[in-house]
């Protein structure tokens, strides 16, 4: 789990700071060059070779191995076996996967107005009533019967108050914003532009017309109108306008609910790293970000590197998602697998050709419950969470893959691009500030903010520095990640973007930081 970092003048494509390129890209590089390819033990990058073609090889089949692999000297046990290498996933079809994961049932709950936000309706909602349920003024003023001038007099009338007598012709009373309007008015006055002489007639500045000013009943809806579909998601204004409606409760889809576990016994929960121990960054992370995401976060476990107490957790988890952090590739210590196939999970996803965070999977454990495991890097980490927990979540909450927070916004406020519907659903399109080296096979994650160029009015994505795996400092500056495809992308063009969740949760206000300055480039 620590990060490495360090430069490689020969992997950055021309016209890019060396300082820029990521030891692993450069390594990768390098790597995919030299003959035998890629690093010990680095199944993707076998994945990516064609298999050796030899007369042997073609006349006689190699012989299948039967036996578990022999004791190594001076050990009482076998040592484990690695496991077959494969191609890892491409990262869209990944998400894809993700998406389609099969959801479960997930039923319907009804909660209070004020527990229902960034949930999403179960049931259509529908008008209880006639909103307004009465005729009323929208301005300050006075209401009129029949032609002018009128005689202004009795008391004004005010919201909340009594149904009002009616006015005879030439009749006119003071009435304020909200408040009933007696049967039969004519109009309603505002108050800058009516005059009242010292006789008491209310003389009009300007033409009145019949009905101006009076919000009629059942202007917006009549009762029992389709106001929202299911599916659609509670956002503050939803709240207002279903309790305009008459609502004090809304039908939704419950919250997914996750468990997390946290692995490794190099990490500490407190102090300054030492004596080759390190901070957890994904324990205070995780669980907000997953909250973020609109979850209900039921628990957060650190296990350490224990391969007992992993399996009993997985066996035990009672919510809709298991995420774990670490273990995930072949090492001595990463039990993540083992695990897996001791409680017959189905790996949907194993490994995904996408950089930071290649050894991230996601499996089924069991009907309507899944596990994603990330990687241990905090970057990696997040990548992941973007690319396998995301779009699962999205389906476990009810929210259909063409739907978005924020799509609609975009495509009104600032008329960014939206990509195709084979992507994310919250992912747009923006030019990048300049070039992004890339992987020679893999898709890359990079942190960027979004700025406006002065002069054209256009924006621009600009990479931020710290984008290694292990990093969280260009991340905690980031608007957002751009989606960089395999060989990079150059100056000015159109990559995708993935939005992070404060930017869009409506239940995370003021959270955006997209004033963060920094980590440039």
């Amino acid at each position: 789990m620590s990060a490495r970092s360090g430069r490689s003048a020969q992997a950055a494509p021309a016209g890019v700071d060396p300082m820029d390129v990521d030891v692993d890209e450069a390594l990768a590089l390098a790597n995919d060059n030299r003959p035998g390819g890629g690093r010990p033990g680095d199944d993707r990058a076998a994945a990516h070779r064609p298999a050796p073609s030899t007369p042997q090889a073609s006349q006689a089949p190699q012989a299948p191995q039967t036996s578990q692999a022999p004791t190594a000297p001076g050990t009482s046990t076998p040592p484990p076996r690695p496991r077959p290498r494969h191609a890892a996933t491409s990262w869209p079809a990944a998400r894809r996967t993700a998406a389609r994961a099969e959801r479960g049932p997930r039923g319907a709950t009804g909660v209070p107005l004020d527990q229902a936000l960034g949930l999403v309706l179960a049931a259509p909602l529908t008008a209880l009533t006639d909103l307004p349920s009465f005729d009323t003024s929208a301005m300050d003023g006075w209401v009129v019967a029949g032609p002018g001038p009128w005689a202004v007099g009795g008391e004004g009338l005010l919201a909340g108050h009594e149904p009002p007598a009616p006015l005879a012709d030439g009749e006119a009373a003071a009435i304020a914003t909200g408040a009933r309007v007696p049967p039969d008015a004519t109009a309603v006055i505002r108050s800058e532009h009516g005059h009242i002489d010292a006789a008491g007639q209310l003389h009009p500045l300007r033409e009145v017309a019949h009905g101006q000013d009076i919000r009629p009943r059942g202007q917006e809806c009549r009762s029992g109108d389709l106001l929202l579909p299911a599916g659609a998601l509670v956002t503050p204004a939803v709240l207002g306008l279903a309790a305009a409606a008459g609502y004090d409760t809304l039908t939704v889809v419950p919250r997914p609910t996750v468990e997390v576990l946290i692995l490794g016994d190099e990490l500490l929960t407190s102090g300054l790293p030492r004596d080759g121990l390190i901070r957890d960054a994904l324990g205070p992370m995780l669980p907000h970000w997953l909250r973020a995401l609109g979850v209900e976060v039921t628990s957060v476990r650190r296990l350490g590197d224990d391969a007992k107490a992993l399996l009993k957790a997985v066996r035990e988890a009672s919510a809709d998602l298991v995420v774990t952090t670490g273990g995930t590739a072949s090492g001595p210590v990463d039990h993540v697998h083992p695990t897996l196939r001791a409680v017959d999970a189905e790996l949907l996803v194993d490994g995904v050709a996408v950089r930071p965070g290649h050894p991230m999977l996601l499996a089924r454990l069991k009907e309507g419950q899944h596990l994603v495991g990330l990687p241990g890097n905090p970057l990696a980490a997040v990548s992941g969470l973007l690319t396998l927990a995301e779009p699962l979540l999205r389906v476990l909450s009810g929210r259909a893959q063409d739907q978005t927070h924020s799509s609609a916004q975009r495509q009104v406020h600032d008329g960014r691009q939206q990509s195709d519907g084979d992507r994310n659903a919250d992912a747009y399109t923006a030019p990048l500030h300049t070039v992004a080296p890339g992987h020679p096979h893999d898709t890359r994650l990079i942190p960027i903010v979004l700025r406006q160029d002065d002069g054209s009015g256009h924006e621009w994505a600009v990479p931020l520095h710290y984008n290694g795996p292990a990093m969280l400092r260009g991340i905690a500056a980031a608007d957002g990640l751009a989606v960089i495809p395999p060989g990079g992308a150059k100056e000015g063009q159109e990559v995708e973007i993935l939005d992070l969740p404060w930017s869009w949760n409506p239940g995370l206000p003021g959270l955006n930081p997209a004033g963060n300055e920094g980590c440039f480039t």
